[in-house]
């Protein structure tokens, strides 16, 4: 079969066994160098995109992806929401009531934000009922003060279902015997875990206990958006609040909670950077393995020269060996990333139960396991960059070799 002479001397120096097996073993080291270089950073960037949706779901799924607020209540928030569901990003929408205050409990204080919600509506806007340890959102009925509270904040008041807790607001009554805190007792009805910092200061009430307690006449203070694109969340807002007759105040995740992405983000980009690094190092000792080869094969360049090949021709013979090396490494070092990333939570929760050790604990972490989504973008970026490195790689030693002069080479031979 018919092959061009660059492309089969080429590959038969690669496959060839050397006089100098230190060349040989140079070139197997930088090929297992790229291999893994390229495997680890798929890994750890999978890896990190699994903790940014695990936030994402997790965190997002409580908060509003938007909301709209009266001034300072919505009159008829029945109305808003039936106008807000109308716009086609809106997947759903919840009123409530929101204010801030203490829990005391068990010979404890905890700030809180309290969230009065109508169970029937919070479910739709928000992840709560599929976290639920104990009780759910129907036991929040009216008129009976329950509370749903989170994992942290009953462990740290020593709170169980069905016990009593005060709840204090920052806000004084007037009456006969002075001015005294405005305070309610509240029965815990349920127990939650998000595995966030919500856990320790984020509750649920019942919506007309929130309007009594908080003194909106049956006002809601707002209503919260669920939009089917989070990055949207800012324009639907916009768009939802033209809608709207009437002034009314709008708010959004990015505002609330985007430095924590934007954190994780440029944590990523910083992460992902500083491993190509090891790629690129992985791929410059290809370098240093034609370099000597060049030098190994100066006398056969010599004898290709005198039989005619040409300085380019010398050079995309050395160019095609680098390239083997780095294209074979490359796409091994792929494969190999791309099966870790699928099996590397497996892997984890695996080697947990065998040491008998947990990595995450629920009890630090907000999640107590290793989480991992491949992105194909990913792999495209980090399988490009590793070849072109190594093709750049490459470039330096054949242009040597294409240099050498042959008389020169041949004198001492």
């Amino acid at each position: 079969m018919f092959r061009p002479l660059s492309l089969y001397v080429g590959l038969r120096y690669t496959a060839a066994k050397r006089r100098n097996h230190f060349i040989s073993f140079i070139s197997l080291t930088s090929m297992i160098g790229l291999m893994l270089g390229v495997a680890v950073l798929i890994i750890v960037l999978s890896v990190m995109n699994g903790f940014d949706r695990e936030l994402k779901q997790r965190i997002l799924g409580m908060v509003p992806h938007a909301v709209i607020q009266g001034n300072p209540d919505l009159d008829d928030w029945q109305e808003v929401d039936r106008e807000v569901e109308k716009h086609p990003s809106v997947i759903a929408a919840a009123p409530f009531i929101q204010g801030q205050g203490m829990v005391t409990g068990g010979g404890d204080v905890r700030g809180v934000m309290l969230n009065g919600v109508l169970p029937e509506q919070e479910r739709s806007v928000s992840i709560i009922e599929n976290h639920m340890i104990e009780g759910g959102l129907d036991d929040l009925k009216s008129g009976e003060f329950g509370i749903i509270i989170g994992r942290q904040m009953a462990a740290s008041l020593r709170l169980q279902l069905g016990d009593r807790v005060t709840v204090v607001l920052p806000e004084a009554s007037v009456t006969p015997a002075g001015v005294l805190p405005r305070l309610k007792r509240f029965t815990v009805k349920g127990v939650f875990s998000v595995g966030a910092e919500l856990d320790g200061n984020y509750t649920l009430i019942h919506m007309d206990d929130a309007s009594k307690l908080i003194r909106t006449d049956g006002k809601a203070q707002g209503v919260r958006l669920l939009v089917d694109d989070l990055f949207q969340a800012p324009k639907v807002a916009e768009e939802v609040a033209r809608q709207l007759s009437g002034r009314h105040y709008i708010s959004d995740w990015t505002r609330t909670h985007g430095n924590l992405f934007q954190a994780i983000r440029m944590e990523k980009t910083m992460i992902g950077l500083l491993l190509m690094f090891i790629v690129a190092v992985a791929a410059f000792n290809i370098v240093s393995t034609l370099v000597m080869v060049v030098t190994d094969k100066t006398a056969d360049i010599a004898i290709l020269r005198t039989m005619g090949a040409t300085p380019g021709r010398v050079m995309r013979i050395f160019m095609v060996q680098g390239a083997v090396i780095g294209i074979t490494g490359t796409l091994v070092g792929t494969a190999l990333g791309i099966l870790g990333a699928y099996n590397i939570s497996g892997f984890i929760a695996w080697l947990e139960a065998f040491m008998g050790h947990q990595f995450l604990s629920a009890d630090v972490y907000f999640i107590s396991y290793l989480p991992s989504q491949l992105q194909w973008q990913d792999v495209w970026i980090i399988s490009g960059a590793g070849l072109a490195m190594s093709l750049l790689a490459t470039i330096y030693p054949a242009w040597r070799a294409s240099r050498i002069d042959p008389a020169e080479a041949l004198r001492y031979e």
